[in-house]
């Protein structure tokens, strides 16, 4: 009896544990996904993650657990895009607060959901310094809130009044004041509706026993938000030109011109991966280091290609710095970036290029000059030719007192002793002066024993009178 009783109550516990485990297996899912903190460019792809693995894993729901004071306007239309077209239906719990990017973030959803105490409006675009951005930015929020409303069946002047405050609603607010709305003024006009906690935003949602699954950022996200950050951003750059710098002044390709490529690869990635960088802003730097190539490797001096590349260079970095809505301190960030990588780039490549070694194959003509002459010693530190004193040859051209000698196979620079040479003049290197090959005329035997040993004649010497008068 014992032994049926056992069995009995292992059979229960078994049937239970099965029961509990289909139902957890039949509860539906739920994906919390939180908003916090400022709405800058590595939330976009984190939420965009979110939507995308919500809509492959058969998710029920997407709530974005929303608390934040704002932040790029870019950004949260990139979030408010993904919401939209997400087949995932999603819902925004405001849980505290939210402000201008957050605001526009919440329209996006299926509807909003706001815990006691919370609110919500305030979207006015703003600069760097605080102050309200350009008519032309605040028509394009305005209208951008409005077809947000619009499409979730809400009252768009209500989104209007919270970005322009020269709106005026009746029994909402007057002219003049930026629309801000509580959890209980959005309830009353029809905004949002009222809960307590997560909980019973589920009831609400009618998925009471749902399996709530909290989305994190993962590695991935953490280090494309490490490398994108404006403290990081000038060493990357910095490391990835210097490596350049090494591997053109070393003779085979190694570990700095892999660690130069690898930092400016994972500059431009995490930019472009944020949206802070587009594909024009890669093609616009690339091109700018095809010109300064172009300029050291081909062409000899600095002129028209070496500006453009500059140009090139620091354009495409700049411009991947700022996003599609930059504001003043946008611009003021990416001006920071530039200065400081440039600075990095002078010290450190200044005592690079006075330590490495001369490279053999390149950097054998263009805009650097390999050799110095110091002023005390002048043009004496030109190669002496002593090897040539003594040495006979021809002038290949007149000296006049410079030009041309040939001396066996060998064209010099001569200059004659002193008297003009003609042309096919036997010559003799009589001294070598650094750059200076002074040679002399070379005279036949037969003409120095003639001019020595013979008389003058007749017609040369002096004509005396047969007879003179004393």
């Amino acid at each position: 009896m014992l032994r049926k009783c056992l069995t009995a109550a292992v059979l229960f516990a078994g049937a239970g544990g099965f029961a509990l485990e289909a139902q957890a297996q039949d509860a539906p899912v739920v994906f919390r996904v939180p908003v916090t903190g400022v709405v800058e460019m590595g939330l976009a792809p984190f939420i965009e993650r979110a939507i995308r693995e919500a809509e492959g894993n058969g998710v029920r729901f997407v709530i974005l657990d929303i608390d934040t004071p704002g932040g790029r306007v870019d950004s949260a239309e990139r979030i408010a895009d993904a919401i939209s077209d997400s087949a995932v239906p999603v819902y925004a719990f405001v849980n505290r607060r939210a402000f201008s990017a957050g605001a526009l973030i919440s329209l996006a959803t299926r509807g909003i959901y706001m815990r006691p105490g919370s609110v919500i409006g305030a979207a006015t675009p703003v600069d760097g310094a605080g102050t309200k951005a350009s008519e032309k930015i605040v028509s394009a929020m305005r209208s951008e809130m409005r077809a947000l409303a619009e499409a979730q069946g809400l009252d768009p002047a209500i989104a209007e009044a919270m970005v322009d405050e020269s709106l005026a609603i009746p029994d909402v607010v007057e002219a003049g004041q930026l629309l801000t709305l509580t959890t209980e003024e959005a309830v009353r006009i029809g905004y949002a509706s009222q809960t307590t906690d997560l909980a019973s935003l589920l009831e609400d949602l009618g998925v009471a026993g749902a399996q709530v699954t909290d989305v994190r950022v993962n590695w991935a996200e953490r280090f494309v938000r490490f490398f994108s950050h404006p403290a990081v951003s000038p060493f990357l750059l910095s490391l990835g030109f210097l490596g350049l710098i090494i591997e053109i002044k070393t003779p085979t390709f190694g570990l700095a011109g892999l660690a130069g490529l690898t930092s400016l690869s994972l500059f431009f990635g995490s930019h472009l991966i944020l949206g802070l960088a587009g594909w024009e802003d890669l093609l616009l730097f690339g091109a700018g280091i095809l010109f300064v190539a172009a300029e050291v490797l081909v062409i000899p001096g600095f002129g028209l290609f070496g500006v453009l590349g500059i140009a090139g260079i620091a354009g495409g970095i700049y411009l991947s710095l700022l996003g599609s809505l930059p504001t003043v301190q946008d611009f003021s960030r990416a001006g920071g970036v530039l200065t400081t990588t440039l600075v990095l780039l002078l010290v450190t490549g200044w005592a690079l290029l006075r330590h490495l070694p001369k490279s053999n194959r390149l950097f054998q003509s263009g805009i650097f000059l390999r050799t110095r002459t110091d002023r005390a010693i002048g043009y004496e530190s030109a190669e002496r030719r002593s090897d040539l004193v003594g040495v006979e040859g021809v002038a290949a051209t007149d000296l006049r007192p410079s030009g041309v000698g040939m001396f066996g196979d060998e064209r010099i620079d001569v200059v004659s002793e002193s008297e003009w040479i003609e042309e096919g003049t036997p010559v003799r290197v009589v001294s070598a002066d650094g750059y200076r090959q002074v040679v002399r005329a070379v005279h036949s035997p037969a003409e120095d024993t003639s001019a020595l040993g013979s008389e003058p004649s007749d017609a040369s010497k002096p004509h005396l009178p047969e007879s003179t008068d004393v």
